[in-house]
């Protein structure tokens, strides 16, 4: 149980994790791998590698302290943290795996001023974090398994096209191998695909969001090349994305999970939308893109694309028919570089990045929901554009494609 005095301690650890809490998480990281190498298989060595998991974890921690007395607050943090270790199959009793070492590597970093008092309040904090956890992931596994066509951990699902949208990203679209029903999804989700490249050492597992609307008869998964590894280790990056695109091929099988992920716009189909990516972030927000567009509504919904060029842009003539199908969508693509055959009015509307000027000329008068997806940079250049535009915190929603401290999207099993 976590007393009052727990709470205390917790709390005024917040100065210590603030210093010290990605020390103490790449301390955990490495002292997990090495007592646990099978866990390897759960997480994006890349990631491991930049230090990228390890800053996310810290945050995640220092947010989980800093809001011990009104865990209500971090319902959001966890709701995310939830889809995530469900697209990973993350079980109940690697919650005390994990909080063995997390409580060693606090022990490591601080040594003497890591007294038992402290280590007692942040196992209490931990147990009661890792049951709320485990709750909502039980739920979570109950809800796609029992729905129609539904399953528990990975089911084999075959690749039934395979669509390059653009220079880098390609597009596959998934049926399952038993030919069962389709389970239904939400706009904005994504799948667990876990994979196995050649010469590798361990399986690794990624999340691609579905790129299309809910539709009965396939999942699509629109996948980015990432720069090509130098060599065969999983820690470099690109080795998924590489191997899907290079040697997946039509008639091949996946494993997927169920759909999972928060990032939706459930509900916010009936008013004015605004939707924003850049780069591959196209993926879920396309997604939300079709869905709106098919429900019985007049509400404005507005399309903003942000990209390199036409050799990068994805889905440009899918884009187009539907703003044709749908009066109420308005699209806008902006091309950072054009290229030399790139044509205004054709190709694009805008050049340069996203300004506060070019968004609010096609932002509609009635107050719209905004969701927004692309890599940090690009989420960290939208919110300051809605900051300078006054738009209230609670009609922006947002997603990273990297582990981000500033959205605490994930935390270690």
């Amino acid at each position: 149980m976590l007393s009052e005095q727990h709470r205390s301690i917790v709390r005024a650890t917040v100065p210590v994790l603030q210093e010290y809490g990605e020390a103490i998480t790449k301390a955990f990281y490495d002292e997990l791998f090495t007592a646990h190498p099978e866990l390897l298989n759960m997480f994006n060595l890349a990631n491991q590698r930049d230090g990228g998991q390890a800053r996310s974890l810290a945050a995640s921690i220092l947010s989980y302290a800093a809001h011990i007395d009104h865990l209500e607050s971090l319902g959001g943090m966890v709701e995310r943290i939830a889809h995530k270790h469900a697209s990973l199959h993350v079980l109940p009793e690697q919650y005390p795996i994990v909080g063995k070492h997390l409580l060693s590597a606090i022990r490591t970093v601080l040594g003497a001023a890591a007294t038992d008092e402290i280590i007692d309040a942040w196992a209490a904090a931990y147990g009661q974090l890792a049951d709320i956890m485990i709750g909502r992931e039980s739920d979570l596994y109950a809800q796609g398994e029992t729905q129609p066509g539904g399953w528990s951990g990975y089911k084999p699902f075959r690749v039934q096209r395979k669509v390059q949208e653009s220079d880098a990203i390609t597009s596959f679209y998934l049926v399952p191998a038993d030919g069962a029903p389709l389970p239904p999804f939400r706009p904005g989700q994504y799948l667990g695909v876990k994979f196995q490249a050649a010469n590798a050492e361990r399986e690794q597992i990624r999340q691609y969001s579905l790129s299309c609307a809910p539709n009965g008869e396939y999942y699509r998964i629109s996948v980015k090349r990432e720069a090509a590894p130098t060599d065969n280790l999983m820690i470099r990056p690109g080795v998924a994305s590489n191997y899907l695109h290079d040697h997946i091929q039509v008639g091949d099988t996946l494993p997927v999970t169920t759909p999972f992920g928060d990032f939706t716009i459930d509900g916010a189909e009936n008013r004015p939308l605004v939707l924003i990516s850049g780069g591959v972030g196209i993926t879920p927000v396309l997604s939300m893109l079709h869905h709106a567009a098919g429900q019985s509504n007049t509400c404005p919904i507005v399309f903003i694309h942000a990209t390199l060029d036409r050799a990068n842009h994805a889905f440009g003539a899918e884009i187009k028919a539907l703003t044709s199908d749908y009066s109420q969508i308005r699209s806008a693509v902006l091309y950072e570089k054009p290229g030399q055959d790139d044509v205004h009015g054709e190709h694009y509307d805008h050049t340069g990045l996203l300004t506060a000027d070019i968004l609010k000329s096609y932002i509609p008068e009635d107050p719209a929901e905004f969701y927004y997806c692309g890599s940090i940079g690009f989420i960290g250049a939208v919110e300051r554009i809605l900051d300078s535009l006054n738009v209230p915190i609670d009609r922006r929603h947002t997603e990273a494609f990297a582990p981000d401290p500033s959205f605490a999207t994930e935390i270690a099993a």
